[in-house]
């Protein structure tokens, strides 16, 4: 495709990703690109770069175009988005060139709007906090009470791009063995510097096709995703939940962990999440995992009360931490459904401590960096139940090397640990 073919591909794909305000923006682009197979993977990479360029910076752009009295269309974000970068104007109108398969010719009201953005930046002084950091106006309050002075730096990590982190399957091979696996399909990996089981590639590479991946060598987890696994401390032969599992990432990491002894019950309210998992856990080769759907009514949990040796619970949130990698999570989220998610969590939690046996652990983890639903949540349950204490991170952390923080807490941040925003926190049922 020529470059203007793939600006004016960037354009359709932020006006379906706009058209779809309630779904995320990955899976719009996998729609999309499922419905243009004629697009290459190179092409693929360089349109969903623009793309996503367009959603990190949307309330900025929005706030130049509005500033000139423009709606924020497409179009229009997607050039304002190439001017405030540093293309001149001559550059834009040369791609806007109506040639084949390139966009329209801006018209005259489109080029007062955009031509006097040439030599600009994306900031700009009189812009509104909130506006500047990309972020929601109702969240501002949220993330300063979470960061404080350090409040600019963290988010400004949240907006960048992340890396692509891997788990090693250990059931099929060590790390080293799957840098080198890795290597013969020309890909570099690094290890991650906190997990053990991680291995770090840098940009956007198919590894989901090749044969490390296909053969379940390795699975696509963030490192963070990795630590809240590992902070569970499931061993072999021991009765194990995933209250949460969604399509088993950290059940995957689970089982691992306990060398496929033991019993792993992968819970969720979701057959269609479940029913993912299946391909997952045969490819890694995993057979200590069963399934539950938890439905209305349903009695499971009851029947196995005080019987479990660990639970992890990784509830439903706002997904705070994961914005790096949906950026337009950012802007989808409201402020009822973080009012809507907290008692949902307490009751989550409140469920899922039943199943934990006497001295057994239960391990709340959310990919959220908001007071509200984790160190709150965690101090409402303590305080209505008594039979269980936290346990410092200090004495919770099980893997090499120090825990990345002095805090009770396992508090993770794009900027503090280079992973996505975790929180975990590990309680003990006492005797």
């Amino acid at each position: 495709m020529t470059p203007a073919a793939r600006i004016a591909a960037a354009i359709d794909l932020v006006a379906e990703i706009e058209a779809a305000p309630r779904k995320p923006a990955d899976a719009v682009a996998n729609d999309f690109f499922r419905s243009r197979r004629y697009i290459g993977s190179s092409d693929r990479r360089t349109i969903s770069d623009r793309a996503w360029r367009v959603l990190r910076a949307r309330r900025r752009l929005e706030w130049w175009l509005r500033r000139a009295g423009a709606r924020p269309a497409p179009r229009l974000l997607v050039a304002a988005s190439l001017l405030l970068e540093g293309w001149t104007f001559s550059g834009v109108t040369q791609s806007f060139s109506g040639g084949q398969f390139a966009p329209s010719p801006l018209i005259a009201a489109e080029s007062a709007v955009l031509h006097p953005l040439e030599g600009h930046t994306l900031d700009h002084p009189e812009m509104p906090e909130a506006v500047r950091l990309e972020v929601p106006d109702w969240i501002l309050p949220h993330l300063r009470q979470r960061f404080g002075h350090d409040l600019a730096a963290e988010l400004a990590a949240m907006a960048g791009e992340a890396p692509l982190d891997l788990r090693v399957n250990l059931l099929k091979g060590t790390r080293d063995a799957a840098r080198q696996a890795l290597a013969a399909e020309g890909i570099e990996a690094e290890p991650t510097p906190l997990s053990p089981w991680g291995l770090r590639i840098a940009g956007r590479r198919p590894v989901s096709t090749g044969p490390a991946f296909q053969g379940g060598l390795v699975e696509i987890q963030d490192e963070g995703s990795q630590l809240v696994a590992a902070m569970v401390g499931a061993a072999p032969g021991m009765r194990v939940v995933d209250w949460c599992a969604g399509a088993g990432g950290k059940t995957l990491a689970l089982a691992m962990s306990m060398d496929n002894r033991g019993h792993v019950t992968a819970c969720d309210v979701s057959a269609h999440r479940l029913e993912g998992a299946v391909r997952r856990l045969r490819r890694a080769g995993v057979h200590n995992v069963e399934r539950h759907l938890v439905e209305p009514g349903d009695k499971w949990a009851k029947r196995r009360a005080g019987s479990i040796d660990r639970v992890l619970v990784d509830a439903p949130c706002t997904g705070t931490g994961t914005w790096r990698r949906n950026p337009d999570a950012r802007l989808r989220l409201q402020e009822n459904d973080l009012a809507e998610l907290r008692p949902k969590q307490a009751a989550i939690l409140a469920t899922a401590a039943g199943l934990v046996r006497k001295g057994g652990r239960l391990v709340y983890a959310t990919c959220s960096v908001l007071p509200e639903e984790n160190e709150e949540q965690l101090r409402a349950f303590l305080s209505a139940h008594s039979d269980f204490t936290l346990v410092p991170l200090a004495d919770a952390w099980a893997l090499p090397g120090p825990p990345p923080g002095p805090g009770p807490y396992l508090a993770l941040t794009p900027r503090s640990h280079g992973t996505d925003g975790f929180f975990a926190a590990v309680l003990e049922r006492t005797a």
